[in-house]
């Protein structure tokens, strides 16, 4: 099992902020340092504001080493899918191929309103999802000298010379969700790796068996597929200290308990391994709290020996 950090500076955190974590998650060995693509707080004020995305790993790229870097979840409604695949493919030049797109619908009508981002009804906004990974992906794949063309309801390339170039052949692409129709089969059609969202173990394997069904159904071995879950983490060496990083991040210990990756080391570990017993091979550790750097140092001395994690390339 390999574990990531997962942040959501939507809910206040500068750069700095971010950039201290990202290189603590890097130091300890953790596989990855992902952030969240969200414009205003969903749980608090957001103070100071917001960071933009790929800005925020734009500037990672070249302040961290040898961490990968990614999204849980890029919005498709925030940006058109020719200047996403630039974003995507220049970071991951200036990360020297350490970048993972994830992307999804978008969900959250109150930051689009916020921010005058146009917020469609959910079908159109998974059309165009849909659309935006068969453009983004296809941009990727063009070959050098190559044109890519791209005839759909929402958008038209014409002529692109789709430029530039990753460092990565096709930097992984990660869907995830709750959906049970368009979502598996999109993730079977475009995903290097699926993700469930906070989600109980029985929640997991109903999700995970509908993705692997999707890509059966698609010709695809499901074996191909990277399987994981995003879960909150809030870890303490006694009940104290879990009860203490609960409350610093606004939530109940006992409900961290029965939904996310919250208690003593061992319990962590033993809840990781049932998760792991569904096929999950990834975690990303939803770290809430990102002034608590010995959250992560905990994390990296009690429980990543015992999962055995590895800081893996996609």
């Amino acid at each position: 099992m390999e574990l990531r950090v997962f942040t959501e500076p939507q809910e206040g955190a500068t750069y700095d902020d971010l950039l201290a974590v990202a290189r603590l998650a890097e130091e300890l060995g953790f596989g990855a340092f992902f952030r969240s693509d969200h414009y205003l707080g969903i749980f608090t004020d957001g103070l100071p504001g917001p960071t933009d995305a790929w800005t925020t790993l734009a500037g990672l790229a070249r302040d961290t080493t040898s961490i990968r870097l990614g999204t849980l979840m890029t919005s498709a409604t925030f940006r058109l899918p020719g200047p996403l695949a630039i974003a995507v493919a220049n970071v991951d030049q200036m990360s020297g191929g350490r970048v993972e797109l994830g992307i999804g619908a978008g969900w959250y009508d109150q930051e689009h309103a916020a921010y005058g981002i146009p917020f469609p009804g959910a079908r159109e906004r998974f059309d165009r999802f849909e659309e935006q990974l068969a453009i983004v992906t296809g941009l990727w794949a063009t070959g050098d000298g190559e044109r890519f063309n791209h005839d759909g309801t929402h958008y038209q390339l014409t002529d692109s010379p789709a430029l530039p170039k990753p460092v990565q052949a096709k930097p992984p692409v990660i869907i995830g969700g709750h959906g049970t129709k368009r979502t598996p089969a999109l993730a079977a059609r475009y995903a290097d790796e699926f993700n469930m969202p906070f989600s109980d173990e029985d929640t997991t394997k109903a999700q995970f068996q509908r993705v692997a069904a999707a890509c059966e159904a698609a010709d695809r071995d499901p074996a191909t597929m990277t399987w994981s879950n995003a879960l909150v983490l809030c870890v303490g060496e006694d009940d104290a200290e879990v009860r203490r990083r609960a409350e610093r991040i606004g939530q109940n210990v006992d409900d961290l308990r029965a939904n996310a990756l919250a208690g003593t080391p061992q319990e962590v570990i033993d809840k990781i391994g049932r998760f792991g017993d569904l096929g999950s091979q990834r975690i990303y550790l939803q770290t809430l709290d990102l002034a608590d750097l010995d959250h992560l140092r905990l994390v990296a001395r009690e429980v990543m020996p015992h999962v055995g994690t590895t800081t893996s390339a996609g």
